[in-house]
């Protein structure tokens, strides 16, 4: 087994290469704006770090979101393409879940990353494999804490509403491909590589000009 997996649905462009026992190497770029820039990059960079071919990966497993929709796209167009050339699986992983997984918590908590809008995407888990609700979009003050840790960058971007945000902020790679592998391993089902879309892009196709009367 050799799983690349990446995630452009927040901030972070991350890539990571996993041999189904480890994480071989991951590279992770913090940059809201560049992500079409980054991820070819990054994913070179783990390529020739874990000293592996393209052509060895077995399996290409892409975070599905939800996230602002130009990056989100960049990494599921990638993971399709890249899957099409190798003719190997393209996989898609909730981003929420590779935050719960990562968090390593085996109790109640939710995930919250930024929706913008002042709103976030958020999901409440049983423990770091169990979703329980979502994903959905909400404002902060809407979530159901309760007192329960909420996990990623969303919460720090509302302490008032969501508390203390506890790590990771991001959805690293290395999380993402160790979850699928684990799951690849276990025989569970993945998802396609296809986005989560909870609402509709800000940048729409404008409508016909309207008329000018005299």
């Amino acid at each position: 087994m050799l799983v690349l997996a990446f995630d452009t649905a927040t901030p972070a462009v991350t890539a990571a290469l996993h041999d189904g026992e480890r994480v071989l190497a991951e590279s992770t770029t913090i940059d809201a704006r560049r992500h079409g820039e980054l991820l070819a990059p990054a994913v070179e960079r783990v390529l020739s770090e874990a000293g592996v071919r393209l052509r060895d990966v077995t399996a290409v497993v892409a975070g599905r979101g939800p996230g602002p929709y130009t990056g989100l796209r960049v990494g599921l167009m990638t993971a399709q393409a890249l899957a099409a050339t190798l003719d190997v699986p393209a996989h898609g992983i909730c981003t929420l879940d590779v935050l719960a997984y990562g968090s390593g918590l085996d109790e109640p908590f939710l995930v919250a990353t930024d929706a913008r809008r002042k709103e976030v995407f958020w999901a409440r888990y049983a423990d770091r494999r169990t979703r329980l609700d979502g994903p959905s979009v909400d404002k902060p003050a809407d979530l159901p804490v309760e007192g329960l840790p909420v996990v990623g960058a969303g919460a720090g971007l509302y302490p008032e509403a969501l508390g203390a945000a506890a790590d990771p902020a991001y959805p690293y790679a290395g999380f993402l491909a160790a979850l699928a592998a684990e799951r690849i391993a276990a025989g569970a089902p993945l998802d396609e590589a296809r986005p989560i879309y909870l609402r509709r892009p800000d940048a729409v196709v404008p409508g016909a000009p309207k008329k000018v009367t005299a």
